[in-house]
């Protein structure tokens, strides 16, 4: 597995066509009222990874095995939520179980698809949704924060340090300030403002390639701070269709983009996360796998198989670069340039990976 986002916004956004697009999927009901999305809908694609099947076919590999991205569509969420309005709070626990938030909001025009709040204001849109996010983790806080006070009043150093930070984050989201910018370690407590967002505004066909004066707006408030992207869930739809990589590609220059949709939240979402890729590669498997950067070389083992992390001795490295110029891991081998590391080496992003270690 890569990653795992959840897509959010207000009903009639276009979350449920862009989940349909990027999963290249109909699993997500994408009609035009509130809350045709009921229950979350999940679904997997495969992460394009050019190297990796150059790499299998180097060795023929029987199977190869690429990572990959789960996209959970989430049903649209409404003022009130935190509190049980529209689909209510059941739906905010869906995004707790997500590495990072994908932000849909709309940015096109049309009479024909109704806006939940009667007119097209990006802004407010965001300022809703983020309000009943807040107020989600505002209500877990102080949950969180009795059962501390609690420890903190017997000495627990620990219950203290958590307390402390606790209610600095409680104050910033009193304030409007979500909790990944808290200026404090907000993993301990599992809050909705702690993950990463990315902002997808999703435009007019015509508007794909430059955005438009309500994707701006977003660019301008929230570019700053995070992602922000420009995607027409219309056109994501009508790529989904084209299975000839040649033809897609022409059809996206013709619209004057350099890349899909999925691709952009792909490469936003490994940048957002700071993720990286290893491989392991032989005859039977050509794998791809997603770790942390700063993941050292037995952590990277331990994402194969915790026997891997436990006995780890050392690992054979081998580059992509070295792997595909010089042909095979022998020819890498009789030239030199496999290194072996041990406990400390960090891993780099492309590695080429052979662990030993001890039952």
């Amino acid at each position: 597995m890569g990653f795992n986002c959840g897509i959010v916004g207000l009903p009639n956004v276009g979350k449920s066509t862009l989940f349909n697009a990027l999963t290249q999927s109909a699993a997500a009901d994408a009609q035009n009222y509130p809350f045709c999305t009921i229950e979350p809908n999940t679904g997997r694609v495969v992460v394009p990874d050019a190297t990796l099947l150059e790499l299998a076919a180097t060795v023929n590999a029987a199977k190869i095995i690429p990572t990959q991205l789960e996209i959970v569509d989430i049903a649209g969420l409404v003022k009130g939520a935190s509190t049980g309005e529209g689909l209510g709070n059941k739906f905010l626990g869906n995004i707790l179980s997500t590495d990072a938030i994908i932000h849909v909001v709309r940015c096109f025009e049309n009479d024909d698809i109704v806006h939940v709040n009667g007119k097209i204001d990006p802004l407010s849109d965001i300022d809703t949704i983020e309000t009943e996010l807040a107020l989600a983790d505002l209500e877990s806080l102080e949950k969180q924060i009795k059962n501390l006070e609690k420890k903190a009043h017997g000495l627990d150093k620990t219950a203290i340090k958590l307390l402390a930070d606790a209610n600095t984050i409680k104050k910033g989201l009193e304030s409007g300030i979500p909790a990944r910018k808290s200026g404090v370690d907000a993993s301990p407590f599992n809050l909705l403002t702690a993950k990463p967002v990315i902002y997808v505004c999703n435009v007019d066909e015509d508007s794909a390639a430059t955005g438009n004066k309500y994707s701006d707006m977003v660019k301008n408030k929230f570019g700053g701070d995070a992602p922000v992207l420009i995607i027409s869930s219309k056109i994501e739809m009508e790529i989904a269709q084209i299975v000839d990589p040649d033809e897609r590609k022409m059809f996206l220059t013709e619209l004057g983009l350099n890349e899909s949709g999925l691709d952009q939240v792909i490469k936003t979402g490994y940048e957002t996360l700071g993720l990286q890729t290893f491989y392991t590669v032989g005859p039977k498997e050509a794998h791809a796998w997603t770790i942390t950067r700063g993941m050292t070389a037995p952590m990277a083992a331990g994402k194969i198989h915790t026997d891997f992390e436990k006995g780890f001795i050392r690992a054979e490295i081998i580059s992509p670069a070295d792997w595909l110029e010089l042909g095979s891991e022998l020819a890498v081998k009789e030239a030199g340039k496999m290194r072996t590391v041990g406990r400390d080496y960090v891993m780099q992003d492309g590695d080429i990976c052979h662990f030993l270690f001890n039952n």
